[in-house]
């Protein structure tokens, strides 16, 4: 505890507190909510929702996920196998675009760019990325989330091997590779060493039992009898432990453009296991929440059932998923994945969703390879349509 508060009194005295940080906005407004009567118990609802049904399955997977990364990535041995053959470059490409997460794809495009890797295996990569979306969908619902996640690896591979066997492996290629400092994604409005060790250590403390709780409460157990506490406490801890999540991510970094508002924070290379999960698990959160108070609120304000809403133009919800995907980042993403889960629009959305966006690796090949990146992108939007209302077709046409 000593070394929490003392990074914290560390926190308060590097960090400007200014109101151009635009994302203290949504800590803010959930403060408000909290304050106003007739919004309290919503609110507290929704972020203790968020807390145990999306942030602590989603910290978990992170962290699996990274250890897993790490340990292949020691071991890889692929730039001989890679070298001139297409087949196994867009092989490759299909299967980083797959994993959870941008990391893949960013590391893709900038392949690309250098020469080592073809056009197809961008277009494949950018079709299999479904971004930090995935890791809300598998820990939500982990079936549909590896359907979903081997729907965009097939239809990845598939696309790019035609568009290599269509343009060839140097269709599109930057003329003089360009070295940009931010190719990775990064930005140069780093957050600060004192934010990023406090949200590793609010994430090294909490992740074990926010993980224990969260599948006690999937069993259905009542876990403030299980612990002789009162009605509705583990509610009021979750509620309180997403805002602190919220709050790390909102102080973590100003937004003063459009990818810094969307798009994961930078990760250093320093970075240790449980800073890198604190970054996107909070990013995650932040919009879920986000999500989920639009859609609650909405009902509660209105008497709009977003759901019955939505439903009037039914046979275009394919194509807004397809259309959101188009926006580089991954809010928007993580937004529609959090209609689909609370039924507001149906899986043939979220389908084409997952197929035609690129998530965070957008960034990165805008400022690298503008022509590539747009000519990929109109590349894996033809896949997005034909999935999205061929399943609709199939099987929600009514």
């Amino acid at each position: 505890m000593a070394s929490l508060q003392k990074v914290f009194n560390q926190q308060l005295q590097s960090h400007r507190w200014r109101l151009a940080n635009k994302r203290l906005i949504l800590p803010v407004c959930l403060f408000a909510l909290l304050l106003t009567p007739s919004t309290t118990e919503l609110t507290v609802g929704v972020l203790a929702d968020a807390f145990w049904q999306v942030a602590s399955y989603v910290a978990a997977t992170l962290a699996l996920y990274h250890v897993i990364a790490d340990r292949l990535a020691r071991k890889s041995k692929l730039t001989h196998l890679l070298e001139g053959q297409s087949r196994y470059q867009v092989l490759f490409a299909s299967l980083m675009g797959a994993l959870p997460g941008c990391g893949g794809a960013i590391v893709v495009i900038t392949q690309f760019v250098s020469g080592k890797l073809s056009f197809g295996a961008v277009v494949a990569v950018l079709t299999a990325t479904m971004g930090d979306a995935a890791f809300l969908l598998l820990a939500a619902q982990p079936t549909t989330g590896l359907a979903i996640v081997g729907t965009g690896f097939a239809v990845g591979l598939i696309s790019g091997l035609i568009v290599d066997r269509i343009h060839g492996p140097d269709f599109m290629r930057p003329a003089k590779p360009q070295h940009a400092p931010e190719a990775a994604g990064q930005s140069s409005d780093r957050p600060t060493a004192s934010t990023l060790k406090l949200q590793g250590l609010f994430w090294k403390w909490a992740l074990l039992p926010a993980a224990v709780i969260a599948v006690m409460g999937s069993l259905q157990l009542d876990i403030d009898q299980m612990f002789h506490l009162g009605s509705g406490t583990i509610s009021i801890i979750g509620a309180v432990a997403a805002l602190v999540a919220m709050l790390l991510w909102a102080t973590s970094r100003d937004v003063t453009n459009y990818q810094s508002a969307v798009s994961e924070d930078p990760k250093p290379t320093t970075n240790t296991l449980f800073q890198r999960v604190a970054q996107d698990t909070n990013f995650v959160t932040s919009w879920v929440v986000g999500a989920f108070l639009l859609f609650e609120l909405t009902i509660f304000w209105t008497g709009l059932d977003p759901t019955e809403f939505f439903s009037q133009w039914y046979i275009l919800l394919p194509l807004m998923g397809v259309m959101v995907g188009l926006l580089p980042g991954c809010g928007p993403q993580i937004l529609v994945t959090s209609l689909y889960l609370t039924g507001a629009v149906p899986l043939s959305a979220q389908l084409g969703n997952a197929i035609s966006n690129d998530g965070d690796a957008l960034f990165p090949a805008i400022a690298l390879a503008p022509k590539a990146a747009l000519m990929a992108t109109v590349y894996s939007t033809l896949p997005a349509l034909v999935v999205a209302y061929g399943y609709f077709a199939w099987f929600e046409w009514v």
